[in-house]
């Protein structure tokens, strides 16, 4: 069976989840869902980076200085139920705190060093604490690191350091040979910029943190958070515990990150791998950032969204919708509740939803529910457009291939007229028109059941089709014209979308 893994960054546990964090799950969670509906094997993988000193920070903060652990477990159950809410369908949750994490680590580093690219040295320059990374001047916009808007400190350590630069050649090849590595294209060409100008060595260790993993060679020194935190991706493939596994799932197809953790993923963490010998991801896809009705999001401007609540008044599907419709995967976007409420209102309840419930009920008034035989539709090349899009992460234009035959069957619906059909007793005509609508939504509902999980269940089981697991969801069943058997008993069921009462 083929084998589909895919991965989010892990996320520092000194706050709630916020839409941001959920916009990166949901992707994974829309990616995880569409290979499994190919039939493939789905790793997901999410989870909580521990080993950061903003987490000590929170901890200080919140009276735990002395319980810090204590506290990340408590952050991280948070993060999980956050995650089990949103109805992820993540099949590992991994901490950098664990047990086979720690080890992972351990390996890797000696391994690296084995490899001569582990060396010590003195570092002074300038390192932004909310970046966890050093910076130089031309990073700088007036003073201040542009994300955080706050000077950098400047701070000199001895340092063990990792050999990034003995790999500019190796990397600028891979890139260049493998187009699909960094996606999208724009982010591929920042990337080849950095590599060629700005990549130095980096340190890869602190000697003033006292809280991460241990050198292996020194315990005085703590590994440096983010050479730690990128082994989270093969540690939860099984790297130095389970090795059938680990050949089985590494390498990922898709790694999803921020834009703003670009060069840890798509220059450090490859030159790592290069390092000790093992494969690359075939693909990282960088997504951009969102306003929040046009402002940054930050806790001092109170407008942090949390998507729990968001589900709570919208739903899982619109919410996920939203995310996916509204802010070109890759781009940068803003979150307005305003346009979710639209979404909801005319994409999803007008046209999609008024859709399946009006082709059901007019399947249950004219022919008792019962789908009539087959008939000739207009699928045109709805499918290959949305298979392109998929494997090459554009969800927006994945949702749009899928709407292009909403509007259609909307169209189809005022241009034949059932009712009118069904009045003059054009009984062919009135079971054909019938047939192709029903056989549509069945098309719909494979499309969007990765998007809308919970419209796709609904519509699979008032077409008489049973559940997502039960079905052959797979090319070429999906995309055939007339999966839909005549003679299955359909029903109208409630609108899958229901207006919303007024807040």
């Amino acid at each position: 069976m083929k084998t589909f893994y895919v991965t989010t960054p892990i996320y520092y546990v000194n706050g709630k989840p916020s839409i941001g964090h959920a916009y990166t799950a949901i992707a994974a969670d829309i990616l995880a869902r569409y290979h499994r509906s190919l039939g493939e094997e789905v790793a997901f993988q999410s989870g909580t980076d521990e080993n950061s000193q903003k987490n000590v920070e929170a901890a200080r903060a919140a009276g735990r200085e002395d319980d810090v652990q204590g506290y990340l477990d408590e952050m991280a159950d948070l993060w999980k139920r956050t995650f089990d809410a949103l109805q992820l369908t993540h099949t590992r949750f991994i901490r950098t705190t664990e047990s086979n994490h720690l080890a992972a680590v351990e390996m890797f580093w000696k391994a690296v060093e084995a490899k001569g690219d582990i060396y010590q040295g003195s570092y002074e320059g300038l390192y932004c604490q909310g970046c966890e990374a050093f910076v130089t001047e031309a990073d700088l916009v007036n003073g201040n690191c542009p994300l955080h808007q706050k000077p950098p400190i400047v701070l000199k350590e001895k340092n063990y350091f990792f050999r990034l630069t003995a790999y500019r050649e190796a990397l600028l090849e891979h890139i260049l040979t493998h187009p699909r590595f960094v996606l999208p294209e724009s982010r591929r060409n920042e990337i080849v910029s950095y590599i060629r100008n700005f990549m130095t060595d980096v340190s890869i260790s602190r000697e003033t943190m006292k809280w991460g993993i241990p050198v292996p060679s020194d315990p005085a020194q703590r590994i440096y958070v983010w050479f730690d935190a990128l082994i989270n991706y093969i540690t939860g493939a099984g790297y130095g515990t389970d090795q059938a596994a680990f050949e089985k799932w590494w390498p990922a197809q898709v790694q999803l990150v921020g834009k703003d953790i670009l060069k840890f993923h798509c220059a450090l963490w490859p030159a790592m791998l290069l390092s000790v010998g093992l494969p690359l991801p075939e693909s990282v896809f960088a997504h951009g950032f969102f306003t929040v009705d046009g402002q940054k999001m930050s806790k001092s401007l109170g407008n942090v969204v949390d998507p729990v609540e968001m589900v709570e008044r919208y739903g899982h599907d619109a919410l996920r919708y939203f995310l996916m419709r509204e802010i070109p995967f890759g781009g940068d976007g803003d979150f307005s509740e305003a346009r979710l409420q639209q979404r909801y209102d005319g994409d999803l309840g007008n046209e999609l939803g008024n859709l399946a419930h009006r082709v059901l009920t007019m399947a249950e008034k004219y022919v008792g529910g019962v789908v009539p035989e087959r008939a000739d539709g207009f699928l045109g090349e709805a499918w290959p457009a949305y298979r392109r899009a998929m494997e090459e992460c554009r969800l927006h234009d994945a949702l749009e291939a899928a709407w292009s035959l909403v509007r259609q069957a909307n169209q189809y619906v005022d241009q034949r007229q059932p009712w009118t059909l069904a009045k003059n007793a054009e009984t062919k005509a009135l079971a054909d028109t019938l047939y192709v609508l029903l056989e549509t939504l069945r098309h719909l509902a494979h499309m969007l059941h990765p998007f809308l999980p919970g419209f796709g269940e609904g519509l699979f089981q008032r077409l008489g089709l049973g559940t997502s697991d039960q079905l052959a969801l797979s090319p070429p069943f999906a995309e055939a014209w007339g999966g839909l058997e005549p003679g299955t008993q359909t029903s109208k069921g409630e609108p899958l979308f229901p207006k919303r009462e007024e807040s």
